[in-house]
């Protein structure tokens, strides 16, 4: 490749890098394309892989960060790739039960202002400025997807993920929910009001998504669901 070609590809990479996530600009899309092809080959890489959800304010000492640890060992072990956001909480007890278990480890970082913090437990990650090419990743990104309690952005991936699966955007995949306390009464509201009330969904909507108290028994579905 000439010389003067080679400059004007550096340039306009390095153009690209520039752009601030937030500035309005042409260059932008070729930041958000080259986040998507990372992340995609990132994702390549691993065959059989679980997804973790939950909150990032769990500690060591919660009851969530124990079973989330736990089942990401006990999946290790079964040959999954344990793939999380990469931050604190829920993230790390999945990133230390794969790691501790000899598994693979994958985070999925997001760049914010005030700064997150990646567990330490990670062993291989991908950094985002964007939350949506995150999310795609983290949507397309394995044969199961385990949602713990946690906040806005754990619901915001909850409600992502059963409506790509109800709009068949991606295949039906088995979604477990960790947590009978937490997540009993937003299905009831969806049971009795979002689907009863209003009919604003199918019934055959609600077999999305699975219910189960602990480790052991998510583990347990995911071993009859995932074929």
């Amino acid at each position: 490749m000439r010389d003067d070609v080679k400059e004007t590809i550096k340039g306009r990479v390095d153009k690209c890098l520039e752009v601030s996530p937030n500035e309005i600009s042409t260059w932008r899309i070729f930041k958000i394309m080259a986040e998507f092809v990372a992340g995609f080959e990132f994702l390549s890489k691993y065959d059989k892989t679980a997804s973790f959800f939950g909150s990032s304010k769990f500690d060591s000492g919660n009851e969530y960060y124990k079973e989330a640890e736990k089942l990401a060992s006990m999946l290790s072990e079964d040959g999954f790739a344990v793939v999380t956001g990469g931050g604190p909480g829920i993230m790390e007890a999945a990133n230390k039960g794969a790691t501790e278990a000899g598994g693979q480890s994958g985070g999925l970082n997001i760049k914010l202002s005030e700064g997150q913090r990646e567990n330490g437990y990670v062993k291989e990650s991908e950094s985002f400025n964007y939350f949506f090419t995150r999310k795609v990743m983290l949507s397309f990104a394995s044969e199961v997807y385990v949602f713990f309690p946690g906040g806005f952005g754990t619901l915001d991936e909850f409600f992502e993920i059963i409506t790509l699966v109800q709009t068949k955007k991606i295949e039906p995949i088995p979604v477990i929910l960790v947590g009978v306390d937490y997540w009993t009464p937003i299905l009831s509201w969806i049971k009795d009001d979002v689907y009863g009330k209003y009919d604003a969904i199918k019934e055959s909507d609600m077999d999305i998504y699975h219910l189960v108290e602990n480790a052991e028994q998510a583990f347990a579905l995911t071993k009859k669901l995932v074929k």
